[in-house]
């Protein structure tokens, strides 16, 4: 049976380790990455800050990706993406009014999560091939022909409007969480902590040492040196 919001505020909240340290700062490190990325992109003086800051962000991404395999449980893939019946049911919920508490990512924002680190992948891959036909080229663009080159820089150009697009979704769903439900999702993905009704049976996520994410930091951070240094 689903609580109402006044009896879960009566019920004693304790706070639980949630969100590792990796976690966070790749979460707030990505709107400050999207912002420099198009105030580099409004000029062509700035172009080359912009190819770096695209370096920087798939470097990122690829650490993301490894660390939603091998990180600490909250953020593995495998413990927020959930099936379509799952998505289905909370979705229904949604709509006829019963909220949730959730520990981590709800149904919904796992495949929100997802989506995003897609688009972004997109962003970033495509970016790899863009050519401007006046000054700057990406890394890549000689390994494909000029039609090739066009599609893809299309491709960049139309991707980051999705990209905005999905993040003025996620402010929205964020502030609906707080004003309907309550639940405050900004504070954790700050303090690494979140408030849970202390009769729920939360386990407190055990994170994962900063050894591991150093390590696959700096492999990600290679691979990108490699594909955009020596692959041309």
């Amino acid at each position: 049976m689903t609580q109402s919001r006044e009896t879960q505020e009566a019920i004693p909240l304790r706070p639980f380790k949630l969100w590792d340290a990796p976690t966070r700062l790749f979460h707030w490190a990505l709107p400050v990455l999207l912002a420099a990325l198009w105030y580099t992109a409004q000029d062509i003086t700035t172009l080359g800050w912009h190819m770096q800051l695209g370096y920087v962000l798939l470097t990122l991404l690829l650490f993301r990706i490894a660390w939603g395999v091998w990180g600490s449980r909250s953020a593995r893939f495998s413990a927020f993406v959930q099936g379509p019946g799952s998505v289905a049911r909370y979705a229904a919920d949604l709509a006829r009014g019963r909220m949730h508490r959730s520990f981590g990512h709800n149904p919904l924002g796992g495949w929100s999560v997802l989506l995003m680190l897609g688009l972004l992948l997109v962003q970033t891959l495509t970016g790899l091939f863009a050519d401007d036909e006046i000054f700057t080229q990406g890394p890549l663009a000689g390994w494909v022909s000029g039609d090739t080159r066009a599609w893809l820089t299309g491709v960049h150009k139309a991707n980051f409007n999705l990209i905005l697009a999905l993040v003025a979704v996620h402010v929205v769903a964020v502030v609906l969480h707080g004003v309907l439900k309550g639940d405050d999702l900004v504070r954790p993905m700050i303090t690494g902590r979140k408030p849970m009704p202390a009769d729920r049976g939360v386990e407190e996520v055990r994170f994962v040492g900063p050894l591991r994410a150093l390590a696959l930091l700096a492999l990600c951070a290679a691979l990108v040196w490699a594909l955009v240094v020596l692959a041309p």
